[in-house]
């Protein structure tokens, strides 16, 4: 499998990847800043964390991640002044009401990876593509799609586009077919083709999932029929481009970024004592030095960014510096999708988060990336607030 910069891991992931001191911040505990308290604790740090995901729990795990486990479309909360937003919910529903019927029921019996002979579907759109600028809900609507469907938890999958290439790397193309084709509806978020490989990849798959009566449903910042511009010679993957255009209905919302939507301003990034001080006296938090975070998550599959964050109640980082090249901005990128997904606050000293990737990166065909990460990485440093007081 070939798969972007943002989730190409060098070929064996070294057992102990970490620094001696785990990327750790240096500082004393006892002499940081903040709202006093006796207790103390040992942080933990992302640098020590190397997950391996066995593959026969990846199709089980491919739900709404937690922040989205209770949104519903009764809980999105349309912008008055952007009637797509409305249209948008009204399309969901209509679509997830018309997933019914037997033709994708998925009711197979056989275990996990047994063949299932399909009736061939209806021809023309099989999926709904939600195209838009970040920070307008398409998430929490995929997701409210994904628990309107009726069909029970197992036969239907959530995942963002790096897990799902991951799931064809761990299983093997005939095997990811047959373990997705049982499934009544597969929602792809963060659908985004990076190199051609993936192109091909995904562009087979989705088609040999819709053959099988799979609804696909998937959330993006490029309409379907433009991706890969700017990104890599897409006139010579123009077919599988524009056979994936195919298998979706796109919708446009429009609309600005909620998580900012009458907030304040970002919050200022605190000074390194105050972060230290901060993950010594919140139980659960990590508490690593930001330049060898970006060098510990080289050595880990980004698929395997979620199950990094586990159980923590909070990131701290202590010198925040710009990123140094395009590779590890999209390895960031999705560190902070998983951190967003897992609602984890991130508290953090040296540059403020708008300040991570360079004009060029900002102007780049990677940029609507970059800005999500950005808006949600700014998100979670309010969120952070209540570490500290603030």
């Amino acid at each position: 499998m070939s798969s972007s910069a943002a989730s190409q891991p060098p070929a064996a992931t070294p057992p102990d990847a970490a620094p001696p001191d785990g990327g750790r911040a240096h500082a004393r505990a006892d002499d940081a800043s903040g709202p006093a308290n006796d207790t103390t604790t040992v942080p933990t740090a992302l640098c020590e964390r190397s997950p391996r995901v066995p593959a026969e729990q990846l199709v089980a795990e491919m739900v709404p991640p937690p922040r989205f486990d209770a949104v519903r479309f009764g809980t999105y909360v349309p912008d008055p002044s952007q009637p797509s937003q409305t249209e948008a919910v009204e399309l969901l529903r209509s679509f997830a009401a018309g997933l019914g019927g037997a033709s994708a029921t998925g009711e197979a019996r056989g275990g996990l990876f047994r063949r299932r002979r399909r009736r061939a579907v209806a021809e023309g759109p099989r999926g709904v593509y939600l195209d838009g600028g970040y920070g307008v809900g398409k998430t929490h609507l995929l997701a409210s799609l994904w628990h309107a469907t009726p069909a029970p938890p197992e036969r239907k999958a959530f995942g963002t586009f790096v897990e799902l290439t991951h799931l064809v790397g761990a299983l093997g193309f005939q095997q990811a077919v047959a373990a997705l084709s049982g499934h009544r509806l597969l929602c792809i978020d963060e659908f985004e083709l990076d190199d051609p490989g993936d192109t091909v990849l995904v562009s087979s798959l989705l088609g040999r999932l819709v053959e099988a009566g799979v609804a696909l449903a998937a959330t993006s910042n490029t309409l379907p029929g433009k991706l890969g511009e700017g990104r890599f010679a897409a006139t010579d993957f123009m077919r599988e481009i524009q056979g994936l255009s195919a298998h979706f209905r796109a919708a446009r919302i429009d609309g600005q970024d909620f998580r900012h939507r009458g907030l304040p301003e970002a919050p200022a990034p605190h000074d390194d004592r105050t972060v230290v001080g901060t993950a010594h006296r919140t139980p659960g938090a990590s508490l690593d030095a930001f330049p060898a975070l970006l060098g510990h998550l080289a050595t880990v599959h980004p698929s395997r960014y979620g199950a990094m964050c586990e159980g923590l109640s909070a990131v701290c980082l202590t010198g925040v510096t710009p990123v140094p090249d395009q590779s590890t901005a999209l390895r960031l990128v999705v560190l902070a999708d998983r951190l967003y997904d897992r609602e984890v606050p991130v508290l953090a000293s040296g540059e403020p988060f708008d300040r991570l990737f360079s004009e060029e990166m900002l102007n780049g065909g990677y940029r609507k990336k970059y800005f999500r990460a950005i808006s949600r990485l700014t998100s979670l440093a309010r969120d952070a607030g209540r570490l500290t007081g603030s």
